[in-house]
């Protein structure tokens, strides 16, 4: 079982189950959301008060949201893997500390929804990404203990608009932030194993390979990035780092390969679904 949020006659907060979603709303009233349930750290009580239970709702009856659809704090690591270093031909090591930058709840939408082409650009782009969501609150957290501070995994179509990403001298912000441009979801999976980031990671889109690549061969560790954003930050639960992506944007090709309406982009990882979304113009 995962943690799901979804619509069907307003929001609802629950699990997967066969052939749908159970919500667990009226179980835990104490409990608004998923964030809620996360900072309260009862994962294991939900999970096992849906133990052998039915959907309460099918597939079909209802609409995904992004897992944490009231989530605060959402930093992005840039440039995290060897090759996606590389591809910025700049001549230049991997720096010695992480790149980030923030993203905002409104620029994802949830798992089978379209990500929004802007009127304004026709760049949007995919990075197929994992997320890390903090269940235990640190400041200063040695990485040795930061794996013990993740409360959940969850997949990320990290989408951006590539020429507002530099409008500026120095900026992500604009191109990051585009409402929908992104995707999150479709579900959380609670981390419980160390070996749940050793996992294989994909983009496709319209069934075409992108990107590929495993978490292991990132240039920071997820612990290391726990470790080094909460040097500056108390992270709190329901923070969420999305860890980075691999080598194969849209971008990189020459000529660049932007997304266009009905195409279908598909990010995949062992163990952590499929978050599938197709693309529509605003």
């Amino acid at each position: 079982m995962n943690l799901v949020s979804f619509t069907a006659d307003g929001p609802h907060w629950g699990v997967t189950a066969p052939g749908g979603v159970l919500s667990l709303c009226a179980d835990f009233p104490q409990y608004k959301t998923l964030k809620e349930v996360i900072a309260a750290g009862a994962i294991p009580q939900v999970l096992q008060a849906a133990e052998g239970r039915a959907a309460s709702h099918t597939e079909g009856a209802f609409l995904y949201d992004i897992p944490l659809p009231d989530a605060t704090r959402i930093l992005c690591v840039g440039v995290n893997f060897p090759d996606r270093n590389a591809e910025y031909k700049d001549g230049q090591e991997a720096p010695p500390n992480p790149s980030l930058f923030i993203r905002f709840a409104p620029s994802f939408t949830g798992h089978q929804q379209p990500l929004i082409r802007p009127p304004e650009s026709p760049q949007l782009d995919y990075e197929g990404e994992v997320a890390v969501v903090i269940g235990q609150p640190g400041r200063r957290i040695p990485e040795a203990e930061a794996l013990q501070h993740i409360a959940a995994l969850t997949l990320c179509n990290e989408g951006t608009i590539r020429d507002w990403v530099r409008h500026a001298k120095f900026n992500v912000t604009q191109g990051k932030n585009w409402e929908r441009s992104g995707a999150m979801g479709p579900w959380l999976v609670p981390f419980r194993d160390p070996a749940q980031l050793d996992i294989r990671l994909t983009t496709r889109v319209n069934g075409e390979l992108r990107q590929e690549d495993r978490l292991s061969r990132m240039i920071f560790p997820v612990a290391r990035q726990i470790a080094y954003i909460s040097t500056f930050m108390t992270l709190q639960p329901g923070d969420i780092i999305v860890t980075g992506t691999p080598t194969g944007a849209g971008a990189r090709f020459d000529p660049p390969r932007w997304l266009v309406p009905g195409d279908v982009v598909e990010i995949s990882a062992d163990g952590l679904g499929t978050l599938r979304n197709t693309v529509a113009d605003e």
